[in-house]
């Protein structure tokens, strides 16, 4: 089987992966990219292949497979980056939106009911217009933050 990303690291790049490899302060993603791209070279002899060097590693095929089509696509410097460059979600429920489900969960039930559920926690969130949407989930995790139960 033809190879489709074929490493070679000129002396420079290898010294520069392996002080990469062996400092202690980078991170353990970055060291495994940089160990991987050690073990994929060809200049340095016959390489491994992607199977052996993701069990070497620890890591899966596909992240082998991605850091050699990083190398060789986009770089060195690409590839030994730390790449969450995605902000994650902004929480849907925030400080004072949290005190309003609160209240209402420590409130009296809705009429023909003895006790608040999640399930109508959520539809009266909606209902009284707190938030446009929002999941049970969300709701019962923000009832557990506050170690509220609704038994």
């Amino acid at each position: 089987m033809n190879k489709k990303y074929i490493v070679e690291l000129m002396p420079s790049e290898r010294k520069r992966i392996q002080d990469m490899a062996n400092a202690k302060t980078v991170s353990t993603t970055i060291r495994k990219r940089a160990n991987i791209l050690l073990l994929a070279d060809e200049r340095a002899g016959k390489p491994m292949k992607q199977e052996e060097i993701s069990v070497r590693c620890g890591v899966s095929d596909v992240t082998v497979y991605h850091t050699l089509k990083d190398y060789c696509t986009c770089g060195l410097d690409y590839t030994l980056k730390f790449k969450r460059t995605k902000a994650t979600n902004p929480p849907i429920v925030t400080g004072e939106t949290e005190a309003h489900i609160i209240a209402l969960a420590c409130g009296e039930p809705p009429q023909g009911f003895s006790r608040w559920t999640v399930r109508l926690l959520t539809e009266r969130i909606v209902e009284l217009k707190i938030l446009k949407r929002v999941s049970r989930e969300t709701v019962r995790g923000t009832l557990k933050k506050h170690y509220l139960n609704l038994t």
